[in-house]
């Protein structure tokens, strides 16, 4: 029984239909529902079925529209997909592909099926991009670009361009602009397709094309080029080898999925998280990417409690030091994660005119000065009209002055100091930075209490 053409929708409900049409072979609510949807759509729902059920949707849908949603796939789920089907069936949603969608899909295989893929795509010019391309690593400006571009010799007329456009468009998803080079492949500019549409067709293009362009070379770090294609606002980027020559383009969607990575490694630095992990992934790989640093925590509570156990005699004549133990703890975590967040912050938006270390540090000493003596003065009348303690008071408010300033130092120093050593400063900002201040907050605060308290 045929099932209601109901429209496509990210619903459980839309997809206990879609796993009732697969079940019943129903080709024919598949394509009807999910034509002209996006593909990225479809990805998310297939992400949700088995492998099987994800396979046979694919079949119903064609080749162009099937790659598109092998991209987007998560990538645990599209290893699962690839790993269901012959070295053949990939190779036809391959050839689909734009040059580094593929290479990025095909690195993921084994390497007896990766070699057999590329055997098996019908179209030379494809299988000779693609093993260009993976000559690369992945992380640098090689690895990133796609060989399909519009490009137009200097010396050609508009006419002989316009035409070379219509040759290639087929094979080129987005037209930025077309670029130029000279009889060796040597990059000389680009030209605009407005501009060459407004032009007599007997215009050359060394008339009208502009030699002012940025490029990357193939060599460069993703980083490096995230950061030129933010700064100069670029939707793409042509790059060149050591001799000058053309050999690809990177496009914002590639830069956008870099700025992603690198914002969510970040973020799991951040947190104490370390390794590419998801929330859906097994109880074993989301254990072993947090407990390395909840065990670094331990071990920093362990010797703040050695700290304390250390002042044991100055607790025991006055108890109500205790009190405030959690406050200089919690001042110096909060001072300590804002310094380091800025300085990660300036370090991934990095300037020519950026300042010296000493004069971050030397503006970061001016600022835990003015801060510290602030709370002070707040946290000396809580203390003072909560104990009536005036000495009590000035214990809290010297060690807070003390700890501001030595979490700020650390808060500045550490991120500085791994940037120097090549280490992602952001590992600065979580529980490495967090549990060090505890630590030294709760010394700096009771070797204060120890030496102004009778």
């Amino acid at each position: 029984m045929s099932l209601e053409r109901v429209p496509f929708e990210l619903s459980k409900e839309y997809l206990d239909l879609v796993l009732r049409a697969v079940e019943q072979r129903d080709a024919g609510f598949i394509r009807d529902t999910m034509e002209g949807v996006n593909p990225a759509d479809i990805s998310a729902l297939l992400d949700e079925v088995e492998t099987d059920e994800a396979r046979y949707v694919l079949d119903v849908l064609n080749n162009e529209v099937g790659a598109e949603v092998i991209e987007e796939l998560e990538e645990d789920t599209r290893k699962e997909f690839l790993e269901e089907l012959e070295p053949q069936e990939i190779a036809q949603y391959i050839v689909e592909m734009e040059s580094d969608d593929a290479v990025d899909i095909i690195n993921d295989l084994p390497v007896k099926t990766r070699e057999e893929v590329i055997a098996a795509i019908d179209d030379p010019e494809s299988a000779a991009h693609i093993q260009e391309l993976m000559r690369y690593d992945e992380d640098c400006a090689g690895g990133l670009m796609a060989k399909e571009m519009i490009v137009a010799n200097i010396n050609w007329t508009v006419i002989q361009t316009i035409d070379e456009i219509r040759r290639q468009v087929e094979n080129v998803e987005k037209i930025y602009s077309v670029y130029v080079v000279d009889d060796k492949n040597k990059l000389q500019g680009k030209v605009s397709v407005k501009k060459i549409i407004l032009s007599r067709d007997n215009t050359r293009i060394l008339d009208i094309y502009d030699s002012d362009i940025i490029h990357v070379e193939t060599y460069m770090d993703e980083e490096e080029v995230a950061d030129i294609m933010r700064k100069y606002d670029l939707d793409a980027v042509p790059v060149v080898n050591l001799q000058g020559k053309l050999v690809g383009r990177i496009t914002i969607d590639d830069i956008v999925d870099v700025i992603t990575e690198q914002a969510e490694e970040e973020r799991a630095l951040m947190s104490g998280i370390s390794g590419d992990v998801e929330e859906d992934d097994s109880i074993w790989a989301i254990s072993k990417a947090r407990l390395p640093w909840l065990l670094i925590g331990l071990v920093g509570g362990t010797l703040g409690a050695w700290a304390i156990g250390f002042f044991e005699g100055s607790l025991e004549r006055n108890a109500a030091l205790a009190f405030f133990i959690p406050l200089v703890m919690a001042t110096g975590g909060n001072v300590g994660i804002q310094s380091s967040t800025l300085v990660v912050q300036s370090l991934a938006n990095r300037s020519a005119f950026e300042d010296s270390i000493s004069k971050r540090i030397g503006r970061m000493f001016l600022v835990a000065i003015f801060t510290g003596v602030v709370l002070a003065i707040i946290s000396f009348l809580i203390v003072f009209l909560w104990k009536d303690d005036q000495t009590l008071g000035t214990v809290v408010a010297v060690s807070l002055v003390c700890v501001v300033m030595l979490a700020s130092f650390m808060g500045t120093a550490t991120p500085l100091a791994l940037d120097k050593l090549g280490i992602n400063p952001a590992l600065a900002s979580g529980p490495f930075i967090t549990t060090t201040n505890d630590i030294l907050g709760i010394i700096v605060y009771l070797a204060i209490a120890n030496l102004l308290l009778p």
